[in-house]
């Protein structure tokens, strides 16, 4: 574990963007409050693992983190309770039967009722569940385009591109490196189709993490010695079914999906 010798050792370490996501109002008065022991460093959520863990903090994010996401899902699934879930169904071109509306997550279905309770195939997390509950209440319907844009030129990417690269790109980057099985993993587990794409990528996947938005994510092999690279873009009719801060939410909850399917793998 590594000996924090002043406030500005910490604040090196962190992104500068003072996004309060730790609830102090500046990334300084974070550092501050870490130097004196009165915030573990694992309360910045945009702080590599490999930091968190040289600086003697656990890894795992705190309780406030998974408190604000069940506080979030409560108040959407009030909101949802509160509208006409079978033209919401229409709008969306989902199915609206027994007073549930359905949509497809990753392939595997999901279900809210009237009164705002969840169902699903499969184990779904707060990460996923937030930007679908906003699909719900939200999204215009609009087809994909098949047009593919970064994160960067969606609207309001460019002030959350540096975290969308550092929290949902960059992980998904390295397991990509290590776990041999991941783009496997996409196309049998994830329900992914294998495209060949304009973007001159080794492999290139696109993944329905929602009905009307799809994902791609493109990989390029190290070689010449040079580094790999990984990228995930947009349809850009992205916008009219979710906004940018539940797809950051999303594309994160992947990244950290798959890390765990990595790590039980023993990648």
């Amino acid at each position: 574990m590594t000996h924090i010798e002043n406030s500005m050792e910490i604040f090196k370490l962190l992104n500068g963007s003072n996004c309060r996501e730790c609830n102090e109002q500046t990334c300084l008065a974070f550092a501050v409050a870490v130097f004196k022991k009165k915030k573990p460093i694992n309360a910045c959520p945009y702080l590599e693992k490999e930091v968190i863990v040289r600086y003697g903090g656990a890894v795992e994010k705190p309780n406030t983190v998974d408190e604000y996401k069940a506080e979030a899902i409560e108040e959407l699934k009030q909101k949802i309770s509160l509208i006409d879930l079978s033209k919401a169904a229409k709008r969306l071109g989902a199915r609206f039967s027994n007073n549930k509306l359905t949509i497809k997550i990753f392939g595997k279905e999901f279900s809210i009722d009237t009164k705002g309770n969840l169902s699903s195939e499969v184990h779904i997390n707060a990460y996923m569940v937030v930007p679908a509950l906003n699909y719900i209440l939200n999204g215009t319907g609009k087809s994909p385009s098949g047009d593919w844009i970064t994160f960067r030129e969606l609207t309001g990417g460019p002030s959350r591109y540096a975290h969308f690269q550092q929290r949902c790109e960059k992980p998904l980057k390295r397991i990509a490196d290590t776990y041999t099985d991941l783009f496997k993993d996409m196309l049998e587990i994830f329900d992914g189709k294998k495209i060949v794409s304009h973007i001159d990528s080794d492999i290139s996947i696109v993944l329905y993490p929602l009905p009307l938005f799809p994902v791609m994510v493109c990989y390029w092999k190290p070689e010449d010695g040079l580094d790999s690279s990984l990228h995930i873009y947009f349809d850009s009719m992205s916008d009219g079914n979710l906004d940018i801060e539940s797809n950051y939410t999303l594309n994160e909850g992947v990244a950290l999906m798959f890390e765990k399917i990595a790590f039980r793998h023993g990648a």
